[in-house]
């Protein structure tokens, strides 16, 4: 029998949630195929088996939290594909009835319902965890918040029941004020559903707040007008996508642009360690990607040595592999800048937050017509985008900031002089 256990995530990720079961007990599995896909903060992976055989036993459920070096199932690599999910039912079974050597005599009869799982590795470490429950009951126990370690069961055997948690959940209600047992109860005449925030939108929730709460985080604003750039693309678009086979966007030219205004205006290249400074000498690019289950932001690396087809390819094959959640941890970090366009979405208007520990984020917004004033007679309407930056005023001053943005607007209204940029 081998065990699975959970393998090393990332620098500074030890746990995750158990996402969902690829491979159920019965199941014929072969080396290297995927058991089991994991929620981390900010990737989901996928578990794989590490030798042929047959998944006998699932020490987690979905929901569960997992620690690096947990025990999360074990696989028997002397079964055969033949074996099928019978023999899996019958040693999963047999370890469930298994008594403590130190039990009773006495025999309890147990409904379907309420047989007990197998201890896990994670029923050991974790004092929170040690209580014996079915599935059933552990769900229950999830769904009205009570947790296993502060119920008292009524089984000479210790194995928590239904009954159980509704005892516990009735005496918390109990200790309740009436105010607050009234603001607890639902209207029914204005029903809601509640959803449990997953892993990752819990950690998307807690660094915008720490970002927020830890920086000086100022925003100013300008506008582009995009007439040359829009023609340029238009000239040049068909042809480009022929020579590259991808086509031509306008994030490569705001991501020379950020580079270009970044060499000019380091401190906006950097980030704060304590009372240093770090200046980075490097351009990796985060690029803000909105999938169902929150912003994610993979990084551009080396964006500085990439030409416009390197760009547009990179940010498709990141953007491609964030939306089918199979971005890898070290494609999340190390970034020195951060670009968030919300223009795709509709928004004109907005104050993008800091990617912590970044100290500045440009944010594009939607292309929309309007009047310029051309000369003091002339008005003229053309295609123009607001653009933000939102900067850490600890280390970046008003001048910087600004000087910062005009020379991201002078690039883009001026996009042949992104080739002179290096």
């Amino acid at each position: 029998m081998i065990d699975i256990k959970v393998p090393e995530l990332a620098e500074s990720v030890t746990e995750g949630t158990v996402a969902e079961w690829l491979k159920q007990p019965g199941d014929y599995v072969e080396k290297g195929e995927d058991l089991v896909e994991l929620e981390t903060d900010k990737v989901n992976v996928e578990v794989p088996a590490e030798s042929s055989g047959v998944l006998k036993t699932q020490h987690f459920h979905p929901g569960d939290t997992v620690k690096v070096g947990d025990v999360i199932a074990s696989l028997d690599e002397t079964a055969q594909e033949s074996s099928g999910p019978e023999a899996a039912d019958s040693e999963t079974e047999a370890a469930r009835d298994k008594e403590p050597a130190d039990a009773p005599a006495q025999s309890v009869e147990k409904a379907p319902e309420q047989e007990e799982t197998p201890v896990s590795q994670a029923d050991k470490d974790s004092p929170a965890d040690r209580s014996v429950a079915s599935p059933a009951a552990r769900k229950y126990a999830r769904e009205k918040g009570i947790a296993l370690s502060e119920i008292e069961p009524r089984d000479p055997l210790g194995r928590i029941r239904k009954e159980d948690i509704d005892e516990r959940a009735a005496k918390a209600t109990a200790k309740k004020p009436a105010a607050e047992e009234e603001e607890d109860r639902d209207d029914p005449a204005k029903p809601v559903e509640r959803i449990r925030m997953s892993r990752r939108r819990k950690t998307i929730a807690n660094r915008l707040v720490d970002a927020q709460q830890t920086a000086a985080m100022l925003t100013t604003f300008n506008e582009v007008d995009m007439t040359n750039l829009m023609a340029l693309r238009n000239r040049w678009k068909e042809k480009f996508q022929e020579d590259h086979g991808v086509k031509l966007g306008f994030m490569s030219f705001f991501t020379k642009a950020v580079v270009g205004a970044l060499k000019k205006y380091p401190y906006v290249n950097a980030e704060i360690d304590g009372d240093e400074i770090i200046l980075k000498k490097y351009y990796d690019v985060s690029i803000a990607v909105s999938t169902e289950d929150g912003l994610v932001v993979p990084v551009v690396r080396d964006a500085d040595r990439l030409d416009f087809a390197g760009i547009e390819n990179e940010v498709n094959r990141l953007a491609q592999k964030a939306h089918d959640k199979k971005l890898a941890i070290e494609e999340l970090q190390g970034g020195s800048f951060t670009i968030t366009n919300g223009g795709v979405f509709g928004s004109l208007w907005s104050t993008p937050i800091l990617n912590a520990p970044q100290v500045g984020i440009l944010g594009m917004h939607k292309t929309q017509m309007r009047p310029v004033a051309i000369d003091n007679e002339n008005f003229e309407n053309r295609p123009m985008m607001y653009i933000a930056l939102s900067y850490d005023h600890r280390i970046i001053d008003g001048k910087d900031a600004v000087g910062f943005l005009v020379k991201v607007k002078e690039l883009i209204e001026n996009p042949e002089a992104l080739l002179l940029e290096g």
